[in-house]
């Protein structure tokens, strides 16, 4: 039996400051839904809930197990409507910007962790849910740990969906194909791209109109030309610049791919699951995500024919057992919610019974929550028990650039990445807009 419980080297790398209580896990095989007593407190009366979210792909396991479990709410509490808002993460993102500065934050929305969600909460628009968790044994289906980048002053106020490393997917069928083998080097990446496209493969696929996917794999190359995680922190603490020789090493060896031809023509009018449906049909060879991908990939047409492998070094340089951490995008509470008891006695009720039905939608690979189940007897995949094995492996790593940095810093990282899509610039050039753009915004 493997069970996705991360107690190991992952786990401890994703611990900021303490861990949670360990309780009785959510069982994936019990078909029971799961009542709580928040629920039964609450007074019939009418109302509407608003549920922004970033699960808008039909064909994406957690768009389907949501739907699900709001039929099932509403069916058994006929007093209460939940409206969907779904959209893609880039989209999301700007409108709850939007609906923020009018104070117009729906009754749930989605979060990010650490530095991206920070400004919500020193402006008191999202809830404290410490009571929530106190209730109904939820606290302690969390890995542990993980409630940590969501908390802050003691109170947590956002419930993560994901908790995920960055892997590079590949379509086993194609590389036969070209006659290619999995790359151990970066080097040895550029010439399986370039063999690829002589071949007439499209050797990557990416969706880059969603900014953050370019950063993501960015980050990944920094975290290797950097020979180890830190590097942002370091320029937090004024220990580096991004002037420094490892971001500039970075910037090449992304150009380097970038000119190679290894992302499909116009990648940056792409969003996220445009990108995505790339490898998902079979149209790319490779695809570089966070593991959440796995469940679309199970149910997609190139499922059986994909494996995975760790992102290689840079010219010698970094570990491949170092990886991007990510922590995954939270739900998180309106504080002036006109129903807040309705809505956190809906949202209590969906978390404890995420996990069972992620599990059953083949969706459990990468979630936040411990999830005990026979993952291979159950019908999951080769390339799932793969990475279920490397999360074992997990030996630290780094959070993205937008969890880490402040949003104008991150915003203007964001914009110069995406650039080099369409432009080649000099690095020395790429660094000096991030160094300018960090001061600019820690004065």
């Amino acid at each position: 039996m493997m069970s996705l419980v991360l107690t190991g080297s992952l786990a401890l790398s994703l611990t900021a400051c303490g861990s949670s209580t360990k309780s009785e896990t959510t069982s994936p095989t019990d078909s029971t839904t799961t009542n709580t007593t928040t629920t039964e407190t609450v007074k019939e009366k009418d109302v509407t809930i608003t549920f922004q979210n970033i699960f808008p792909d039909p064909t994406d396991p957690k768009n389907k197990l949501m739907n699900k479990l709001v039929k099932q709410y509403e069916a058994d509490h006929p007093n209460v409507k939940i409206e969907l808002d779904s959209l893609n993460t880039d989209q999301q993102k700007l409108k709850l910007k939007t609906q923020a500065a009018s104070k117009e934050v729906p009754d749930i929305t989605i979060v990010n962790p650490a530095a991206q969600m920070k400004p919500f909460v020193e402006a008191k628009l999202l809830a404290p849910l410490n009571d929530m968790l106190d209730e109904n044994g939820l606290k302690g289906t969390f890995q542990d740990g993980l409630l940590d980048w969501y908390s802050f002053d003691g109170s947590t106020y956002a419930l993560p969906d994901g908790n995920n490393i960055g892997v590079v997917y590949y379509n086993k069928e194609l590389f036969e194909k070209a006659g290619v083998k999995v790359p151990t080097t970066f080097e040895e990446m550029l010439t399986v791209v370039k063999t690829l496209k002589s071949k007439g493969i499209q050797p990557m696929g990416i969706g880059e109109k969603d900014t953050w996917t370019g950063s993501f794999l960015f980050m990944n190359m920094l975290l290797r030309t950097n020979g180890g995680p830190g590097f942002l922190q370091d320029v937090v603490e004024k220990k580096k610049t991004f002037e420094d020789p490892a971001f500039k090493e970075a910037v090449t060896a992304f150009e380097n791919l970038v000119q190679a031809g290894a992302f499909q023509e116009g990648a940056t009018s792409f969003d996220y699951n445009a990108g995505e449906n790339l490898f998902k049909t079979g149209k790319v060879a490779m695809y570089y995500m966070g593991t959440w991908a796995t469940g679309g990939i199970e149910t997609s047409s190139v499922n059986g024919k994909v494996g995975v492998f760790k992102f290689p070094t840079i010219n010698g340089k970094g570990n491949p057992d170092e990886f991007m951490l990510a922590p995954g995008s939270a739900f998180a509470i309106s504080a002036d919610s006109e129903h807040l008891p309705e809505t956190k006695a809906f949202l209590n009720w969906f978390m404890l019974n995420f996990p069972k039905e992620a599990f059953a939608a083949k969706g459990a690979v990468g979630i936040g929550q411990k999830v005990e189940g026979d993952f291979k007897a159950a019908g999951y995949s080769d390339t799932a028990m793969e990475i279920l094995g490397l999360f074992k492996e997990v030996k630290g790593g780094d959070l993205s650039f937008d969890n880490t940095m402040n949003p104008g810093t991150a915003q203007a990282h964001l914009t110069s990445i995406q650039n080099l899509f369409a432009q080649q610039k000099n690095p020395d050039e790429v660094a000096k807009e991030h160094q300018a753009a960090f001061e600019a915004n820690n004065k």
